[in-house]
């Protein structure tokens, strides 16, 4: 198997790979470092990248199977063990600078994993380096990073989505077999839907958000975004579960994913909800079609499909940018130039606390600072902040009943396939609305998986949205392995121009 073929190969794959010995991890490694350094000068999917902990951690990697291969060792290295992944630049991981995308923190090297990375070191897990994201996670392109945009491998012209884009470009470009990203109103699934790659939002506190640089505490999740559900479920197997970190999260063992994946090849007895007013109006007409075609491929499997209504969805968008604003207001209060970040001094501390926020922050962030402070102000509180979460009860009691009836809810993703760099940056409530038909689940704290499901004409990948009840993450993952393993649209890969 040539280099490019394998940059392009399953997570699952490589990891079979590499437990019988036909492959090592340092030639992996090497295979990821070689199209990162072909292709990132064009994508721009990294912040940073640890050439040199990856193929230290390679080594180790292959002495831990050789081990087990050659009968010195009987435990059995981890699926993940020697696999090359990628970690969303909000994501601490030690030693490695954490910037989340901003001149702030550009310089900040946490001394800590992340619960999430932690657990993926443990597994065996080759960190290749950060991938960049809209500052502080707030965007829906990965245009707000300091650190320049990220492009789309299907089209260089055109964004990634965001906040998570650097991480979705990774994994689509070939530069690695997975990555985490992080995912506050869409930002795992909407990228995964323009990449055309596999987004995986977990229910709010299934993973923990130790070490995750804060956008909105109750609504941000670390996710996964790999090249099919598979990968999914491996690397939410090696993340997930409780943390005495972490107060939020369930603290009970995760179900194994992987274990049902292979038991069916069918929907028979699986009722599929569809919210009719996701699907007609607003949509690009090829996504439209995109979205009916998979309705009825999961009716072909065997599916029931049920009419379901989300009356409140309706208000999701006000809901949540209220909401998230207002906690990013808090969360960011932090950044002053005292404790930890950079610093822009002055004759006084009133003047050094407005030096670094100004220079600091970049314009998106310091938008939402402000609408979110105003949420909060005395006066304006009960009429915004309130009534927003108000909603947000609402919205999760219509998924409630919707679940009583249904096992998953399928519609698009986003609006609209990848559009151009540059097309909605000076329109924030444009850019906004790409967030449209994700961010529901953030408030619901429910899990969702965005999939692969065809290509417009100009030959953009659109993305397709199931769904879950919380908690439901075995069922979403089965219910996408089928449809995933029935359709052929997670095969096609990017062609870069080197």
């Amino acid at each position: 198997m040539c280099a490019m073929d394998l940059a392009f190969q399953s997570l699952a794959m490589v990891s079979d790979l590499l437990s019988t010995g036909d492959i090592t991890s340092v030639e992996l490694t090497e295979v990821c470092l070689s199209q990162i350094n072909s292709s990132e000068s064009q994508v721009n999917a990294f912040v940073t990248i640890s050439s040199d902990l990856a193929m230290q951690q390679a080594t180790n990697a292959d002495i831990a199977w050789q081990n087990w291969i050659n009968g010195k060792s009987d435990q059995k290295p981890s699926p993940l063990n020697g696999v090359p992944l990628a970690i969303k630049d909000v994501i601490c991981v030690s030693d490695i600078v954490a910037s989340a995308g901003s001149m702030i923190l550009k310089e900040f090297v946490p001394p800590y994993d992340s619960t999430a990375s932690e657990r993926l070191r443990d597994a065996g897990a080759i960190f290749l380096g950060k991938t960049n994201t809209d500052e502080f996670a707030m965007g829906s392109s990965t245009e707000t990073s300091a650190f320049g945009p990220t492009h789309n491998p299907w089209d260089l012209n055109r964004v990634p989505g965001g906040s998570s884009g650097g991480s979705a470009a990774a994994v689509s470009a070939g530069m690695t077999y997975g990555a985490l990203g992080t995912d506050t109103g869409g930002s795992v699934r909407q990228p995964a839907a323009m990449c055309g790659v596999v987004g995986l939002k977990p229910t709010y506190g299934r993973v923990s958000r130790y070490g995750l640089i804060a956008f909105g505490s109750s609504l941000d999740q670390i996710g996964t975004l790999t090249r099919t559900v598979e990968d999914a479920a491996l690397l939410l197997q090696a993340i997930s579960g409780p943390d005495l970190k972490d107060s939020t999260t369930l603290q009970q063992k995760p179900p194994n994913y992987l274990e049902v994946l292979s038991k069916t090849d069918n929907l028979k007895g699986v009722r599929v909800g569809v919210e009719q007013e996701h699907t007609t109006g607003s949509l690009q007409p090829e996504v439209e079609k995109s979205v009916q075609d998979t309705i009825k491929t999961l009716k072909h499997l065997g599916a029931e499909i049920v009419p379901v209504q989300l009356p409140h969805t309706q208000h999701a968008l006000e809901a949540y940018y209220l909401i998230a604003n207002a906690e990013a207001s808090a969360n960011l209060a932090r950044y002053d130039g005292i404790r930890f970040g950079q610093r822009r001094t002055g004759k006084n501390l009133w003047e050094t606390y407005i030096n670094t926020r100004s220079k600091g922050f970049g314009t998106e962030v310091k938008r939402r600072i402000m609408l979110g402070t105003y949420a909060l102000t005395a006066g304006y509180y009960e009429d915004y902040y309130l009534n927003a979460q108000k909603v947000r009860t609402l919205v999760q009691k219509d998924f409630v009943l919707a679940f009583s009836k249904v096992d998953v809810i399928v519609g698009p993703v986003t609006p609209t396939t990848a559009f151009k760099i540059g097309e909605k940056i000076e329109d924030p409530l444009q850019m906004y609305l790409s967030d449209i038909f994700t961010l529901s689940g953030n408030l619901a704290g429910i899990p969702g998986i965005s999939l692969p499901c065809g290509f417009d004409q100009s030959g953009l990948p659109i993305g397709v949205q199931l769904l879950g009840p919380t908690f439901g993450e075995q069922q979403l993952l089965t219910i996408a392995h089928i449809y995933q393993q029935a359709t052929d649209w997670h095969k096609h890969i990017p062609r870069l121009e080197h």
